[in-house]
C-alpha cells in the first residue's frame, strides 16, 4: 500500500521544483544579453510588450467561436489586394495598442497597414520600429487549425516621420530581434535576439510564458518538405524537379499546414525544407520580405539552418518597397542547398541552350 501512495506524495515535490525553476520571458532576455544596460532593459519591456499581444490575441482565439464579429471576412481589401479578416484586424489592432502605451516603439509596420503607423508622442525616446504579421494564416481561423503571428525589431535611424520609411529599406542584417509566436494546442512564442533560438510556452495558469526549449539547434538534415502541391503547375521547372526527386527517393515526407509559422515551427524542431516559390506570373513569390521571409531567416540562421530566395540568402536581399514579395526555401541546410541545386541546375542548361542558339 505504501508503494503505491509513494507516487502521490512525490507530486508536488515535483510541481515545486517546476515552479521554483521556471524562466520567464522578460528573465531570459536580461540574461541573454547579461546586463542590465538601458537597450538590455529596452529589449527585455518589448519582448514583454510582444508577449502581451500573443496572450490577448491567444485568449481571443480560443473564444473565437462563440465571440461575435471574430470569424469571417469584413468584407475590405488589404494593400496586398487579399480579403481582410476579422480576426486580422482585431490582431492587428492588438499590437497597436500595446505598443502606443510602451513609450518604446516609434512606428509599427504591419502587412495590413499601407504605411507604417507613427506614434509620434514615443518618438523622442522610442528609437525602435516593430514589423508583423499580427494573423499568419488566417484562412485557418475559420476552421480552428493553428495559426501563427511573426515579428522583428529594428533600430529606428533618422529624425524625421518618413511616411514611406526609406530607412526599413535595407537587408535583414539590421534586425536586432525576431521570432513568432505560435497558436495551436498550446501557445508558443519562439525568439532570437542574435544569441541563439529559444522557445516558450505560454502557462494560462501563471498568465505567463515559461521557458520550454532553449538554445535549439535545426538538424542538418530532416525529413520533411512543406510546400503547396497544388501549385506545381504554376512554378519554374527547376522546383517541379526537386519534387520530382523527392517522390522517387525514400526517407522523405510532405507536411503543409497552410500557415507559414506552423510549417516552420516543425522544420525547426525537426529538421526539412518549407518551399513557397514564386510563379510564372509572379516570380516574385507571395511572402512578404520584411514582416515574414526576413524575421525567420534571423531565426533559422541563429539555429544553424538557411533561408534563400533559390539565388541568394534571404538575410541579404534588400527592399525595394515596405510590401516587397520575395521566394522563400527555408530550413535545414543541406536540404535548402539541394533545393538551390535544381535551380542553379536548370539555369545553366538555359543558358547553355542560348548559347547554342548564338552559334
Amino acid at each position: 500500500m505504501a508503494d503505491a501512495e509513494q507516487p502521490l506524495a512525490q507530486a508536488p515535490t515535483q510541481d515545486r521544483s517546476l515552479d521554483r525553476d521556471c524562466t520567464t520571458l522578460s528573465r531570459h532576455v536580461l540574461q541573454q544579453l547579461q546586463s542590465f544596460s538601458s537597450e538590455a532593459q529596452d529589449l527585455s519591456a518589448l519582448m514583454t510588450r510582444v508577449a502581451l499581444a500573443a496572450k490577448l490575441i491567444a485568449r481571443r482565439l480560443t473564444r473565437a467561436g462563440l465571440v461575435e464579429d471574430a470569424l469571417g471576412f469584413t468584407g475590405r481589401v488589404n494593400v496586398q489586394g487579399e480579403s481582410v479578416k476579422k480576426m486580422d484586424v482585431y490582431a492587428n489592432q492588438v499590437f497597436i495598442s500595446v505598443f502606443e502605451q510602451s513609450g518604446l516603439v516609434c512606428r509599427l509596420a504591419s502587412e495590413e497597414m499601407e504605411k507604417p503607423y507613427y506614434i509620434p508622442e514615443n518618438c523622442p525616446v522610442g528609437r525602435y520600429t516593430l514589423l508583423y504579421d499580427p494573423i499568419d494564416g488566417s484562412s485557418n481561423v475559420d476552421i480552428n487549425l493553428n495559426v501563427g503571428a511573426i515579428f522583428a525589431i529594428r533600430r529606428q535611424e533618422g529624425e524625421d516621420l518618413d511616411e514611406m520609411a526609406q530607412d526599413l529599406l535595407q537587408d535583414g542584417r539590421g534586425q536586432i530581434a525576431a521570432g513568432y509566436v505560435l497558436f495551436g494546442p498550446s501557445t508558443m512564442l519562439v525568439y532570437s535576439i542574435g544569441k541563439g533560438v529559444h522557445a516558450f510556452t505560454l502557462d494560462p495558469s501563471l498568465g505567463e510564458f515559461i521557458l520550454s526549449s532553449e538554445d535549439i539547434r535545426i538538424p542538418e538534415h530532416g525529413p520533411v518538405y512543406s510546400v503547396n502541391e497544388g501549385n506545381f503547375w504554376q512554378w519554374d521547372e527547376s522546383i517541379r524537379d526537386y519534387i520530382r526527386y523527392v517522390h522517387r527517393h525514400e526517407g522523405y515526407t510532405a507536411r503543409y499546414g497552410g500557415a507559414l509559422v506552423g510549417d516552420f515551427h516543425r522544420i525547426l524542431f525537426q529538421g526539412g525544407v518549407f518551399l513557397y516559390p514564386g510563379t510564372v506570373k509572379k516570380p516574385e513569390g507571395k511572402l512578404r520580405l520584411l514582416y515574414e521571409s526576413a524575421p525567420l531567416a534571423f531565426l533559422v540562421e541563429q539555429a544553424g539552418g538557411r533561408a534563400s530566395t533559390g539565388t541568394q540568402d534571404i538575410l541579404d536581399v534588400i527592399p525595394k518597397q515596405l510590401h516587397d514579395r520575395t521566394p522563400l526555401f527555408i530550413g535545414s541546410k543541406e536540404d535548402v542547398a539541394l533545393v538551390e541545386s535544381f535551380i542553379q541546375e536548370r539555369a545553366r542548361d538555359q543558358q547553355d541552350q542560348m548559347a547554342a542558339a548564338r552559334l
